[in-house]
């Protein structure tokens, strides 16, 4: 294997690598939305509140995405 060749396995490896981090923040999202949607259908007058936490709950984990974004372009 030459040089080119193994330089190109080592970039298609490292999308790999980012796809299955991204799974991580999209499940992760998921579930405080859910749990947020839960919440306000229980106690609507706790919704904003609830809606607030869940917004920051999601700017976090879009964090952690963003945070392996910028890392699958360093390494």
């Amino acid at each position: 294997m030459d040089f080119a060749s193994a330089d190109a396995l080592a970039g298609a490896l490292k999308l790999v690598g980012y796809g299955l981090a991204a799974i991580g923040p999209g499940i992760g999202i998921g579930i405080v939305a859910g749990s947020a949607i839960e919440a306000m259908a229980r106690q609507p007058e706790a919704a904003g509140v609830a809606r607030t936490t869940m917004f920051l709950g999601i700017a976090f984990t879009e964090a952690l995405a963003l945070i392996g974004f910028v890392l699958f372009f360093i390494a």
